[in-house]
């Protein structure tokens, strides 16, 4: 390599230093906290001084009975938010491409994109006043005699609403997504059926979904390390005490444990195991990602 070039990647390295920086200090050095799982943590004696207590953390972890509600609660919304986020983006994307009025296409979506951007401070607020006792849902509600209902306190209309708004606010980014793929798919294709008398339809059934189905298995089989990421911090927003049954799932529990009451080696064996979890699932999403759809990071 030449002096010249040397030169120039020094500039790159240069670049890459403020994200090593951040990657090493609240990524690698944390890691460390991983002890605190197999000791009876007392934050005055520190991590070396604590007692080590090897697997007990783990055991009263399995003993719990609201260790079986929380992975269950966060399967089943994880869950549904990965099969509403690839099927709904997936269907507005084939419906939009077949729009063809371009100026009208793009406005929508622009506006389907935009609640991508907001977070979930803003919109968990938006929504409890939605849905809350005196709010729109309500009072259209009211109007077919319905009386009011305080959604956000049911526990068995939680999980839908959270899938629901999760689905609500990153279809519209997913969505780009599919539109992305459509635009790959050679134009020939489409001249060819519709000259072999094949109607719209059909051509979306044999033409479109075929052309972009290394994406959608892609987008699938990602998602799988996913499995156990519930959304902390659409839920944290969202809940209260009256949806633990439904809504209480492995982050926020993990938070109420460790942070409110103060038993650090229990929530660090709670996040722990549901980290090496998602390890394996995420080896195991990049392999199936890599066998399926050709798809490889390095």
């Amino acid at each position: 390599m030449s002096l010249r070039n040397r030169s120039f990647t020094k500039h790159y390295y240069v670049m890459l230093l403020p994200g090593f920086v951040w990657l090493i200090l609240f990524s690698i050095v944390p890691m460390f906290g991983i002890a605190i799982a197999f000791q009876d943590f007392n934050p005055g004696r520190g991590f070396f001084r604590s007692e080590w207590i090897g697997l007990d953390n783990f055991e009263y972890l399995f003993s719990l009975n609201d260790s079986k509600t929380i992975f269950i609660n966060t399967i089943v919304i994880a869950v549904g938010k990965i099969v509403a986020n690839l099927i709904v983006p997936l269907t507005f994307a084939l419906m939009l491409n077949e729009l063809r009025v371009t100026v009208l296409k793009r406005w929508i979506q622009t506006i389907v994109y935009m609640p991508h951007f907001l977070s979930w401070v803003i919109l968990s607020g938006i929504l409890l006043d939605i849905f809350s006792y005196h709010g729109p849902v309500n009072g259209i509600l009211a109007l077919f005699g319905v009386d009011p209902i305080i959604f956000f306190a049911k526990p068995g209309l939680f999980p839908f609403l959270v899938i629901g708004s999760d689905t609500w606010k990153e279809f519209g980014f997913n969505t780009i997504i599919y539109l992305a793929a459509l635009t790959g798919i050679n134009p020939a294709l489409y001249e060819a059926a519709a000259m072999d008398g094949a109607n719209r339809f059909r051509r979306l059934l044999h033409v479109t979904l075929p052309g972009i189905t290394t994406t959608i298995v892609l987008l699938s089989v990602l998602s799988l390390g996913n499995v156990l990421n519930a959304g902390f911090d659409q839920i944290f927003n969202l809940y209260n005490p009256m949806v633990y049954s439904t809504g209480d799932v492995i982050d926020t529990w993990v938070y109420r444990t460790g942070l409110l009451n103060l038993q650090y080696g229990l929530a660090t064996a709670a996040g722990l195991l549901k980290s090496v979890i998602s390890f394996v699932l995420i080896v195991l999403s990049y392999m199936l990602a890599s066998k399926f759809a050709n798809y490889r990071i390095f």
